[in-house]
């Protein structure tokens, strides 16, 4: 099961709360309807490219999010959500 925001652990939490709602709004996305494009994330949650975009860098950046080759079209990147279980703890 994906990650959600409130179940990131030390020091993602803190991180992932500073940022721009832009940036929480592209992550949930991809938490909740999985990997996408840039213009498919620009699509579903009707941000403009340019901010969708730069969200995705600063994900990206933060290792938030991963990216990989679309198959379908290789011009283009899909996005998916890079922390997908919490560590365990012993």
């Amino acid at each position: 099961m994906s990650m959600q925001p409130r179940d990131l652990p030390e020091p993602y939490r803190s991180q992932f709360e500073a940022y721009p709602p832009s940036a929480k709004l592209v992550y949930i996305s991809l938490v909740a309807d999985g990997p996408m494009t840039q213009g498919q994330l620009a699509d579903e949650t009707m941000l403009p490219p340019r901010t969708v975009r730069s969200a995705l860098d600063r994900l990206e950046r933060d290792e938030f999010v991963t990216s990989e080759l679309y198959i379908p079209d290789a011009r283009r990147k899909l996005f998916d959500i890079a922390l997908c279980e919490t560590p365990e703890t012993s």
